[in-house]
Protein backbone atom coordinates (compact mmCIF):
# COMPACT_ATOMS: atom_id res chain seq x y z
CA UNK A 1 0.00 0.00 0.00
CA UNK A 2 1.24 2.97 -0.92
CA UNK A 3 1.40 6.23 1.88
CA UNK A 4 2.42 9.77 0.80
CA UNK A 5 5.30 11.45 3.06
CA UNK A 6 4.98 15.43 3.93
CA UNK A 7 8.65 16.41 3.40
CA UNK A 8 10.22 20.13 4.24
CA UNK A 9 12.83 22.03 2.06
CA UNK A 10 13.29 25.18 0.72
CA UNK A 11 9.99 26.58 2.38
CA UNK A 12 7.84 24.26 -0.32
CA UNK A 13 6.21 20.78 0.42
CA UNK A 14 6.69 18.09 -1.38
CA UNK A 15 5.08 14.52 -1.79
CA UNK A 16 6.70 11.19 -2.28
CA UNK A 17 4.63 8.30 -2.75
CA UNK A 18 6.44 5.43 -0.37
CA UNK A 19 6.04 1.78 -2.00
CA UNK A 20 8.00 -1.35 -0.50
CA UNK A 21 8.73 -2.97 -3.06
CA UNK A 22 10.56 -0.16 -5.36
CA UNK A 23 12.32 1.20 -2.00
CA UNK A 24 13.44 -1.98 -1.22
CA UNK A 25 14.84 -2.62 -5.13
CA UNK A 26 16.25 1.03 -4.56
CA UNK A 27 18.51 0.23 -1.66
CA UNK A 28 19.90 -2.73 -2.93
CA UNK A 29 20.89 -1.05 -6.01
CA UNK A 30 22.64 1.59 -3.72
CA UNK A 31 24.33 -1.25 -1.92
CA UNK A 32 25.48 -2.72 -4.86
CA UNK A 33 26.88 1.22 -5.78
CA UNK A 34 28.70 1.11 -2.83
CA UNK A 35 29.89 -2.02 -2.73
CA UNK A 36 31.56 -1.66 -6.08
CA UNK A 37 33.22 1.37 -4.81
CA UNK A 38 34.37 0.25 -2.06
CA UNK A 39 36.09 -2.40 -3.92
CA UNK A 40 37.58 0.19 -6.50
CA UNK A 41 38.79 2.03 -3.19
CA UNK A 42 40.69 -1.08 -2.10
CA UNK A 43 42.10 -1.50 -5.28
CA UNK A 44 42.98 1.80 -5.66
CA UNK A 45 44.76 1.63 -2.24
CA UNK A 46 47.00 -1.45 -2.80
CA UNK A 47 47.60 0.29 -6.26
CA UNK A 48 49.13 3.38 -3.95
CA UNK A 49 51.10 0.76 -2.31
CA UNK A 50 53.88 0.28 -5.50
CA UNK A 51 52.92 3.28 -7.12
CA UNK A 52 53.25 6.30 -4.82
CA UNK A 53 53.44 9.33 -7.63
CA UNK A 54 50.78 8.09 -9.14
CA UNK A 55 48.44 7.75 -5.90
CA UNK A 56 48.89 11.21 -5.22
CA UNK A 57 48.27 12.30 -8.50
CA UNK A 58 44.85 10.68 -8.03
CA UNK A 59 44.43 12.02 -4.66
CA UNK A 60 45.23 15.77 -5.27
CA UNK A 61 42.11 15.76 -7.40
CA UNK A 62 40.03 14.07 -5.50
CA UNK A 63 40.29 16.12 -2.39
CA UNK A 64 40.08 19.65 -4.81
CA UNK A 65 36.86 17.68 -6.35
CA UNK A 66 36.04 17.20 -2.55
CA UNK A 67 36.23 20.79 -1.73
CA UNK A 68 34.46 22.26 -4.87
CA UNK A 69 31.61 19.84 -3.70
CA UNK A 70 31.31 20.87 0.17
CA UNK A 71 31.00 24.65 -1.34
CA UNK A 72 28.45 24.39 -3.50
CA UNK A 73 26.13 22.28 -1.84
CA UNK A 74 23.32 22.86 -3.44
CA UNK A 75 24.58 21.85 -6.70
CA UNK A 76 25.77 18.49 -5.01
CA UNK A 77 22.18 18.43 -3.68
CA UNK A 78 21.29 18.73 -7.09
CA UNK A 79 23.42 15.59 -8.18
CA UNK A 80 22.38 13.55 -5.50
CA UNK A 81 18.86 13.97 -6.42
CA UNK A 82 19.48 12.90 -10.35
CA UNK A 83 21.92 10.04 -9.08
CA UNK A 84 18.81 8.42 -7.30
CA UNK A 85 15.84 9.41 -9.57
CA UNK A 86 18.01 7.98 -12.12
CA UNK A 87 18.49 4.48 -9.63
CA UNK A 88 14.66 4.53 -9.66
CA UNK A 89 14.34 5.02 -13.40
CA UNK A 90 16.12 1.62 -13.05
CA UNK A 91 14.57 -0.31 -10.55
CA UNK A 92 11.02 0.98 -12.08
CA UNK A 93 12.00 -0.46 -15.65
CA UNK A 94 13.07 -3.84 -14.20
CA UNK A 95 9.47 -4.04 -12.12
CA UNK A 96 7.73 -3.01 -15.27
CA UNK A 97 9.39 -5.74 -17.03
CA UNK A 98 8.89 -8.32 -14.09
CA UNK A 99 5.14 -7.50 -13.81
CA UNK A 100 4.53 -7.76 -17.61
CA UNK A 101 6.51 -11.17 -17.10
CA UNK A 102 4.26 -12.79 -14.14
CA UNK A 103 1.03 -11.34 -16.44
CA UNK A 104 2.06 -12.94 -19.37
CA UNK A 105 2.21 -16.57 -17.92
CA UNK A 106 -0.76 -18.44 -18.20
CA UNK A 107 -2.98 -18.26 -15.14
CA UNK A 108 -4.52 -21.74 -14.06
CA UNK A 109 -5.60 -24.60 -15.63
CA UNK A 110 -6.22 -24.23 -19.66
CA UNK A 111 -10.46 -25.17 -20.14
CA UNK A 112 -11.68 -27.43 -22.56
CA UNK A 113 -13.25 -24.86 -25.44
CA UNK A 114 -16.22 -27.72 -26.02
CA UNK A 115 -17.59 -31.01 -24.71
CA UNK A 116 -14.56 -33.62 -23.54
CA UNK A 117 -14.89 -36.67 -25.34
CA UNK A 118 -14.01 -38.97 -22.19
CA UNK A 119 -14.19 -42.35 -24.18
CA UNK A 120 -11.20 -41.04 -26.14
CA UNK A 121 -9.10 -40.70 -23.38
CA UNK A 122 -6.59 -42.87 -22.06
CA UNK A 123 -7.28 -44.68 -18.27
CA UNK A 124 -5.00 -42.06 -16.57
CA UNK A 125 -6.26 -38.84 -18.22
CA UNK A 126 -9.85 -39.90 -17.69
CA UNK A 127 -9.20 -40.27 -14.31
CA UNK A 128 -7.56 -36.93 -14.04
CA UNK A 129 -10.89 -35.88 -15.90
CA UNK A 130 -13.03 -37.25 -13.25
CA UNK A 131 -10.87 -35.40 -10.82
CA UNK A 132 -11.04 -31.86 -12.27
CA UNK A 133 -14.69 -32.33 -12.46
CA UNK A 134 -14.99 -32.58 -8.73
CA UNK A 135 -12.54 -29.72 -8.25
CA UNK A 136 -14.58 -27.42 -10.26
CA UNK A 137 -17.93 -28.31 -8.26
CA UNK A 138 -16.11 -27.30 -4.82
CA UNK A 139 -14.73 -30.68 -3.62
CA UNK A 140 -11.60 -30.34 -1.66
CA UNK A 141 -8.24 -32.27 -1.56
CA UNK A 142 -9.61 -34.10 -4.61
CA UNK A 143 -6.78 -36.29 -5.64
CA UNK A 144 -6.29 -38.95 -8.12
CA UNK A 145 -4.89 -42.47 -6.67
CA UNK A 146 -5.19 -44.68 -9.25
CA UNK A 147 -2.96 -47.77 -9.95
CA UNK A 148 -1.16 -51.11 -8.53
CA UNK A 149 -3.26 -51.90 -5.02
CA UNK A 150 -5.57 -48.67 -4.87
CA UNK A 151 -8.25 -51.53 -4.28
CA UNK A 152 -10.72 -49.81 -6.52
CA UNK A 153 -10.38 -46.11 -5.30
CA UNK A 154 -9.11 -44.28 -8.56
CA UNK A 155 -10.13 -40.31 -7.65
CA UNK A 156 -10.52 -39.25 -3.56
CA UNK A 157 -12.14 -36.16 -2.63
CA UNK A 158 -14.19 -34.49 0.14
CA UNK A 159 -17.61 -32.83 -0.87
CA UNK A 160 -18.60 -29.04 -0.30
CA UNK A 161 -20.75 -30.59 2.90
CA UNK A 162 -17.95 -32.23 4.04
CA UNK A 163 -18.68 -35.67 3.36
CA UNK A 164 -15.71 -38.53 1.49
CA UNK A 165 -16.13 -39.35 -1.70
CA UNK A 166 -14.75 -42.50 -3.73
CA UNK A 167 -14.94 -42.89 -7.14
CA UNK A 168 -13.86 -45.27 -9.10
CA UNK A 169 -13.13 -44.73 -12.84
CA UNK A 170 -14.20 -46.90 -15.86
CA UNK A 171 -12.71 -45.96 -19.26
CA UNK A 172 -14.31 -48.48 -21.43
CA UNK A 173 -15.45 -48.32 -25.21
CA UNK A 174 -19.56 -48.49 -25.64
CA UNK A 175 -19.63 -51.56 -26.39
CA UNK A 176 -18.15 -52.86 -23.07
CA UNK A 177 -20.12 -52.60 -20.20
CA UNK A 178 -19.00 -52.25 -16.45
CA UNK A 179 -20.69 -55.44 -15.01
CA UNK A 180 -21.46 -56.74 -11.40
CA UNK A 181 -18.46 -58.31 -10.67
CA UNK A 182 -16.86 -55.06 -10.64
CA UNK A 183 -19.53 -53.64 -8.40
CA UNK A 184 -19.09 -55.92 -6.24
CA UNK A 185 -15.37 -55.45 -6.37
CA UNK A 186 -15.57 -51.99 -5.70
CA UNK A 187 -18.54 -52.41 -3.11
CA UNK A 188 -16.61 -54.74 -0.92
CA UNK A 189 -13.84 -51.93 -0.28
CA UNK A 190 -15.34 -48.26 -1.03
CA UNK A 191 -16.85 -47.98 2.39
CA UNK A 192 -15.39 -50.83 4.87
CA UNK A 193 -11.40 -49.99 3.21
CA UNK A 194 -11.57 -46.16 1.88
CA UNK A 195 -14.34 -45.29 4.81
CA UNK A 196 -16.64 -43.31 2.04
CA UNK A 197 -19.74 -41.28 2.58
CA UNK A 198 -20.46 -41.40 -1.10
CA UNK A 199 -19.38 -43.77 -3.44
CA UNK A 200 -19.38 -43.22 -7.48
CA UNK A 201 -18.40 -45.59 -10.05
CA UNK A 202 -18.56 -43.48 -13.84
CA UNK A 203 -18.42 -45.57 -17.07
CA UNK A 204 -17.72 -44.52 -20.25
CA UNK A 205 -19.51 -47.52 -21.27
CA UNK A 206 -22.38 -47.67 -19.38
CA UNK A 207 -23.45 -50.50 -16.79
CA UNK A 208 -25.39 -54.16 -17.36
CA UNK A 209 -28.59 -54.61 -15.81
CA UNK A 210 -26.67 -56.58 -12.93
CA UNK A 211 -24.57 -54.57 -12.03
CA UNK A 212 -27.11 -51.69 -11.69
CA UNK A 213 -29.29 -54.35 -9.54
CA UNK A 214 -26.10 -54.52 -7.17
CA UNK A 215 -25.13 -51.31 -7.13
CA UNK A 216 -28.78 -49.74 -5.87
CA UNK A 217 -28.64 -52.76 -3.04
CA UNK A 218 -25.35 -51.35 -2.18
CA UNK A 219 -25.93 -47.04 -2.33
CA UNK A 220 -23.14 -47.16 -5.15
CA UNK A 221 -24.01 -43.88 -7.11
CA UNK A 222 -23.77 -44.90 -11.32
CA UNK A 223 -22.71 -43.11 -13.76
CA UNK A 224 -22.50 -43.77 -17.50
CA UNK A 225 -21.54 -41.91 -20.37
CA UNK A 226 -25.24 -39.84 -20.12
CA UNK A 227 -24.92 -39.10 -16.71
CA UNK A 228 -21.01 -38.05 -17.00
CA UNK A 229 -21.94 -35.70 -20.28
CA UNK A 230 -24.62 -33.50 -18.36
CA UNK A 231 -22.44 -33.55 -15.22
CA UNK A 232 -19.93 -31.87 -16.83
CA UNK A 233 -21.91 -29.65 -19.29
CA UNK A 234 -23.81 -28.79 -16.07
CA UNK A 235 -26.59 -29.86 -17.22
CA UNK A 236 -27.41 -31.93 -13.94
CA UNK A 237 -25.62 -31.24 -10.74
CA UNK A 238 -22.99 -33.29 -9.14
CA UNK A 239 -23.74 -36.84 -8.08
CA UNK A 240 -22.95 -35.97 -4.26
CA UNK A 241 -25.86 -33.75 -4.50
CA UNK A 242 -28.85 -35.63 -2.69
CA UNK A 243 -32.00 -36.75 -4.23
CA UNK A 244 -34.29 -34.34 -2.00
CA UNK A 245 -32.10 -31.32 -3.48
CA UNK A 246 -32.46 -32.34 -6.80
CA UNK A 247 -36.22 -32.50 -6.80
CA UNK A 248 -36.18 -29.44 -5.07
CA UNK A 249 -35.28 -27.75 -8.51
CA UNK A 250 -31.46 -27.24 -10.14
CA UNK A 251 -30.09 -24.57 -12.19
CA UNK A 252 -27.54 -25.44 -14.75
CA UNK A 253 -24.44 -22.63 -13.48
Amino acid sequence: MATSLRGRGGGRERRTRFDLRRTTFGFVLVALVVAGGGAALRAAWRSAGSHPVAAVALVVPALAAAVVILRRRRRARRVARTVTDAAYGIVDAGLAELDAAGAARPQGRPRPAGPVDYAALDPYAFEEAVAELCRRDGCADTEVVGGAGDLGADVLATTPDGRRLVVQCKRYGPENRAGSQELQRFGGTCYAVHEADIALVVSTGGFTEPALDYAQQCAILCYGPEELTAWSEGGAPPPWVSAEERASGFSAP
